[in-house]
C-alpha cells in the first residue's frame, strides 16, 4: 500500500524525482531514495512496497508541485479568462519548467518512456496532462475555433515539446525567452483562429 500525503512521503516523493533525473528509472531503488533522502534503511518501502508503488509516489509528487506552481503562477497573472491570458500563463509555465523545473522535467521524460510499457502508469501520466487540455478546449471553443479539440492537441503539443527541446532534444539550452514564447504563443493562437480555408467541391 502507498501513502501518498505528509511530510516524509514528499521527502521520498521529491527524492525519487532526483533520482530519476539522475539516474534514470534503473537507479530508481527503494535504498537509493533512503539513502538520498537521508532517512533510515526501510523507510520508503514502508511508504510504498513496490516499485510501481514508487513510481507511482514520484509521479503523485510531481502533480503536487506541478499543481502548487501553477496555483501560484495564477495568483500572479489571473485564471486564464481569454485566450491572451492562456497565452500568458502556458509562456509563465514553460519559461519556469525549463528553469527551476528542470530536474522535474528530467523525471517526466523517465517515467513518459516507462510509461509506454506500463498501461496502469500511462492511465496515471494521461491523467495528469488532461487538466492543459481541457482548459484549451474550452477557451478556444470560447474564441470560435471551428475543430477546439484538434486546435487544442496542436498547442499543448507545442507547450510539451519546447521544453523537451530545450532540456532533452537538439533544441538547446538555455532555451527561448518568456517574451518569446509569449510571442510564439500569441500567433500560434492567432494562426488557428484564422477563418479555414475552404473545402474543395465536386465538379
Amino acid at each position: 500500500m502507498t501513502t501518498l500525503h505528509g511530510p516524509r512521503a514528499a521527502l521520498i516523493g521529491d527524492a525519487a524525482i532526483e533520482l530519476l533525473a539522475a539516474r534514470g528509472m534503473r537507479g530508481l531503488t527503494h535504498r537509493a531514495v533512503d539513502e538520498a533522502a537521508g532517512l533510515p534503511p526501510g523507510t520508503t518501502s514502508n511508504y510504498a512496497r513496490t516499485r510501481a508503488a514508487l513510481i507511482e509516489r514520484a509521479l503523485h509528487r510531481m502533480g503536487e508541485l506541478e499543481a502548487a506552481e501553477i496555483g501560484a503562477l495564477m495568483a500572479e497573472t489571473g485564471v486564464p479568462a481569454d485566450l491572451r491570458g492562456y497565452a500568458e500563463l502556458t509562456a509563465r509555465i514553460i519559461a519556469h519548467s525549463v528553469t527551476a523545473a528542470r530536474t522535474r522535467m528530467l523525471a517526466r521524460y523517465e517515467l513518459a518512456l516507462e510509461a509506454t510499457r506500463r498501461p496502469e502508469l500511462r492511465a496515471a501520466y494521461d491523467q495528469a496532462g488532461r487538466m492543459y487540455r481541457e482548459q484549451a478546449i474550452a477557451l478556444l471553443t470560447a474564441a470560435g475555433s471551428p475543430d477546439p479539440s484538434r486546435h487544442a492537441r496542436l498547442l499543448v503539443a507545442w507547450a510539451a515539446g519546447v521544453p523537451f527541446g530545450t532540456i532533452a532534444g537538439a533544441g538547446g539550452s538555455p532555451g527561448p525567452s518568456l517574451d518569446e514564447l509569449r510571442t510564439t504563443m500569441t500567433e500560434l493562437v492567432a494562426v488557428i483562429l484564422r477563418d479555414t480555408p475552404a473545402q474543395p467541391t465536386d465538379d
